[in-house]
């Protein structure tokens, strides 16, 4: 009997050990859950949960680097911005980014890098072959042509000007040059309703800071990437 009885104390102070052992742990794993959150928060626009630039960068050239000449780079501007912020005002102006946000992560999916580089612009660097882009790229503009509603129950028209560039056509894995390439072919369709794919000749024309020279905030833009 006392053999049994000290076999059980001995399972219950194992017992004891491992339910104490396990209050750290589980309070590191709280901890560690909340850490990550507020990383993410950091590394994510809050207003279109988009990644911000460094982040989004990093993330860019990693799948430039493992997928090649099978990425496409894309960049987004928003068509008459100033007007919807002078009708609607900044909260109409914030909607509109918003839903732009939401439209650009579900078109582009979780493997993309998709950010907002500011304001207006956005950029998604994806996995895209060549036989899928023009279907593909369509489809982008004609997503961010949906109307946006309002919380007030307005309805605001909207669209976006795109440009793509690719490795396997400009013969560069660069990013910067990539962005500065789709972002000239996305001002020689702007307001067209049409996505343009960059061409050679697209790699030609003047930037500053690694953006088409002579388009709004070329002067301070800061680093292409």
């Amino acid at each position: 009997m006392d053999s049994v009885l000290h076999h059980r104390g001995r399972i219950g102070s194992r017992t004891l050990l491992v339910t104490t052992a396990a209050v750290p742990l589980t309070g590191w794993a709280v901890h560690a859950v909340a850490l990550h959150k507020r990383l993410a928060a950091t590394r994510k626009d809050p207003l279109t949960g988009l990644l911000r630039r460094d982040a989004y960068t990093a993330r860019a050239r990693r799948i430039l680097a493992r997928h090649g000449d099978s990425v496409t780079v894309v960049m987004v501007d928003a068509d008459h911005f100033k007007q919807i912020n002078d009708t609607a005002g900044h909260p109409g102006g914030d909607a509109v980014l918003a839903a732009f946000g939401a439209r650009i992560t579900a078109w582009a999916g979780p493997r993309a890098a998709a950010g907002r580089l500011g304001g207006d612009e956005f950029a998604v660097v994806l996995e895209l072959p060549a036989g899928r882009r023009e279907q593909r790229l369509a489809q982008l503009v004609q997503m961010l042509r949906t109307p946006v509603t309002l919380d007030d129950g307005r309805t605001l028209k909207v669209a976006a000007s795109v440009g793509a560039a690719a490795p396997d056509v400009l013969g560069t894995r660069d990013l910067n040059d990539l962005q500065r390439a789709a972002d000239t072919a996305l001002y020689d369709g702007k307001h067209s309703g049409r996505a343009v794919l960059a061409t050679p000749a697209h790699t030609t024309v003047p930037s500053i800071n690694g953006r088409r020279a002579g388009r709004p905030g070329t002067a301070v833009w800061g680093r292409a990437a």
